[in-house]
C-alpha cells in the first residue's frame, strides 16, 4: 500500500490567508513543508480519500492523476473536504472523454449534502438519481457506521466520528492484503462505538493518520489538539491496536497553537509520532 498525502492542512489551509500571526508570517517565509493544502490522500493510484478543493494542483505536483481514481471514500461534506465543482466535471457538458467509472462511498447524510452542493453548480440535478449516475459514469454507495465492505482489492470499514453529526461524518479503516491504514480526520475524541468496533472487527493498524488540528498551545471543539491526539494514540497502544513498527502520523494541521513543521516534528518525535506534510509518500 502506498499513501500519498495530497494535503495536510485544516479548513483555511496553512498559513491562514489573511493572518499575520508569528506562525503564519514565518510559514510564508520558510515555505516548503510549512505550506499545507486542505487534507486529502490517495491510496496507491486508485483510491481517493476526500475530493477536496486542492486535489488537482496537489495531484499534479506529486505525480498523481485524479483520472486514475476508481474509488472515493468521503469522510464528510464540509467544503474543505469536498469540492462539488470537481465532481461536476464528470457531467457530459464538460466534454470529458472516456471518463472512467467512479465508486463513491459515504454516509447517507454526507451524500445528501454532496448532492445539494453539486446541484448548485447547475449541471447535475441529483447525482444520487440513477439517471445522473449513468450520465456521470458513477456508482454511489451509502455507508452506515461500523459497516464493512469490499471495494476492489480493499476491505473497508466505516467508523463514527466525533465531528459534524448532522452529516454523519465517518472515519475509515482500509486493508489491502495484510496491511491496514486507519484514516481519522476530522474528529475530536474517538467515539466509544468506534473503539468497540476496532475490537469487534479484530483490527490492528500498521499506519494511523489522525486529526491534529490544534497544537500544544490551543484547543477547540470538533477536532483533536495535541494533548487529546496523544491520549488517543496511547489508548491504541494500550489496547494493542497498533501493529509491529506501526507509524502514527498527524494531519489536518491549523495555525492555532501548532509549531512550524520542523519544530512540530521535534515535539512529535518525543511522543513517538510523526507530522505528515504535503507530498509525503508512505510506502
Amino acid at each position: 500500500m502506498k499513501i500519498t498525502f495530497l494535503g495536510t492542512g485544516a479548513a483555511p489551509s496553512c498559513p491562514l490567508p489573511f493572518c499575520m500571526c508569528e506562525f503564519c508570517r514565518v510559514a510564508r517565509e520558510r515555505g516548503g513543508q510549512n505550506l499545507r493544502k486542505r487534507s486529502s490522500a490517495i491510496i496507491n493510484d486508485d483510491l481517493l480519500i476526500d475530493m477536496g478543493p486542492d486535489i488537482m494542483p496537489a495531484a499534479s505536483s506529486y505525480g498523481k492523476s485524479i483520472a486514475d481514481v476508481r474509488y472515493l471514500l468521503q469522510t464528510h461534506s464540509h467544503s474543505d473536504h469536498f469540492d462539488p465543482q470537481i465532481l461536476t466535471t464528470r457531467a457530459p457538458e464538460y466534454m470529458g472523454v472516456n471518463t472512467p467509472m467512479l465508486q463513491i462511498h459515504a454516509s447517507t447524510g454526507t451524500l445528501e449534502k454532496m448532492a445539494e452542493m453539486v446541484r448548485s453548480e447547475g449541471y447535475v440535478k441529483n447525482f444520487l438519481d440513477a439517471r445522473d449516475q449513468l450520465r456521470m459514469n458513477l456508482q454511489v454507495f451509502p455507508v452506515k457506521p461500523l459497516q464493512s465492505f469490499k471495494m476492489g482489492c480493499y476491505q473497508v470499514t466505516a467508523f463514527p466520528s466525533d465531528h459534524d453529526r448532522s452529516v454523519e461524518s465517518l472515519l475509515w479503516a482500509i486493508t489491502q492484503a495484510d496491511f491496514t491504514l486507519f484514516y481519522g480526520t476530522d474528529t475530536d475524541l474517538i467515539p466509544e462505538d468506534t473503539w468497540k468496533g476496532f475490537k469487534e472487527k479484530k483490527l490492528k493498524f500498521n499506519i494511523v493518520v489522525l486529526d491534529h488540528t490544534y497544537g500544544p498551545g490551543a484547543d477547540g471543539s470538533g477536532h483533536l489538539n495535541a494533548m487529546r491526539f496523544l491520549q488517543q494514540v496511547q489508548r491504541m497502544r494500550a489496547e494493542a491496536l497498533l501493529g509491529v513498527d506501526a507509524r502514527v502520523l498527524a494531519t489536518h494541521i491549523s495555525h492555532e497553537g501548532n509549531l512550524l513543521h520542523d519544530e512540530l516534528s521535534q515535539y512529535a518525535k518525543k511522543f513517538g509520532y510523526e507530522i505528515a506534510y504535503d507530498g509525503l509518500v508512505v510506502d
